[in-house]
């Protein structure tokens, strides 16, 4: 049976609710392995960029057919300019940059680093002169502990050919994402987009892979178009994200229209947990103590946060 929101709106019946919710957990989370084996043999930046084209190219034929023809892709010049700004942003320089970064960093302490991004969306807030619950701001400093566990010398493992300093740089950069990340999440809020969450999507995947691909192109990366010129594993591993953006996209969209949001965002701890397991069951990541401390106290610090913002919601 369908409930309301404390906001009036309809929401879903639970039935319909956790077959796309689970499908977010577990596509999302799946992506940082994908990445890591993608960049372990392609250009970074080139790649990601050839993914999001796909997958916006794949998103705007959908729309078009299924949608009311070419018409539903008209919006207007502010609702391009806002759309396409939060996809170069967040999609093709953050997601990039977090596939060079997986060259050296772990993919599932990646996913955790990734996972503290709505604790800089509280402190955004707690900076503009909002007050969130104790329990919130308690999430923050736990999350923020395991953070620092995690960049302390010896807090996460080191790949093979990688040096203890790089670890922790690009590990600062996959944070430097997380909160610009969420920074430009929190001062979305107030921009002009399109009011179909899937034609905005398009417009950010688009916007995303011409960043992506400009970037690489800027830093010399170069892309061999020889079938043979990578192995199997980043081929499939590259055609996995493309699907997972059309359908991880498309699930967040529907969710946040037809769920609880406190409901949505259990994606943000839910993801690195499954970005660990699969590491480990697939490319051997080892699952160390370091590796477990830091997934239940970022993890559990972003879990609190989501309580607390439940309750006062």
């Amino acid at each position: 049976m369908a409930s309301v929101d404390v906001r009036g709106i309809e929401r879903a019946a639970p039935a319909k609710i956790w077959p796309p919710l689970v499908t977010l957990w577990i596509v999302w989370g799946s992506t940082y392995l994908a990445i890591a084996i993608v960049g372990e043999t392609m250009p970074a930046y080139l790649a990601m960029g050839f993914r999001l084209l796909i997958a916006a190219v794949a998103l705007g034929l959908g729309l078009v057919i299924f949608g009311r023809g070419w018409s539903i892709l008209r919006i207007t010049r502010d609702e391009l300019a806002f759309s396409a700004l939060m996809g170069a942003i967040l999609l093709g320089f953050i997601i990039g940059n977090l596939a060079y970064a997986e060259r050296f960093v772990p993919s599932g302490i990646a996913a955790l680093l990734v996972a503290v991004m709505p604790l800089f969306i509280v402190l955004f807030r707690f900076r503009a002169g909002e007050r969130p619950s104790a329990l919130t701001l308690g999430g923050v400093a736990i999350g923020m502990a395991g953070l620092a566990y995690m960049l302390l010398p010896g807090g996460t493992d080191v790949k093979p050919g990688s040096s203890e300093l790089q670890v922790v740089f690009w590990s600062l950069t996959i944070i430097f994402g997380s909160f610009l990340w969420a920074f430009i999440s929190w001062k979305s809020a107030g921009w002009t987009m399109p009011a179909n969450a899937l034609v905005a999507t398009f417009y950010e995947l688009l916007a995303g892979a011409l960043c992506a691909l400009g970037i690489g192109a800027a830093t010399g990366e170069r892309w061999d178009f020889a079938l043979d010129a990578y192995p199997a594993s980043a081929w499939n591993a590259l055609l996995w994200l493309v699907i997972a953006s059309v359908i991880g996209y498309g699930s967040y969209a529907w969710l946040i229209q037809n769920a609880p949001m406190s409901l949505v965002a259990t994606y943000a701890y839910i993801n690195p947990v499954v970005a660990v397991i699969l590491g480990f069951l697939i490319i051997h990541e080892p699952i160390t103590r370091d590796v477990v401390i830091g997934l239940v106290v970022v993890v559990g610090g972003v879990a609190l946060v989501m309580t607390g913002e439940r309750r006062r919601a």
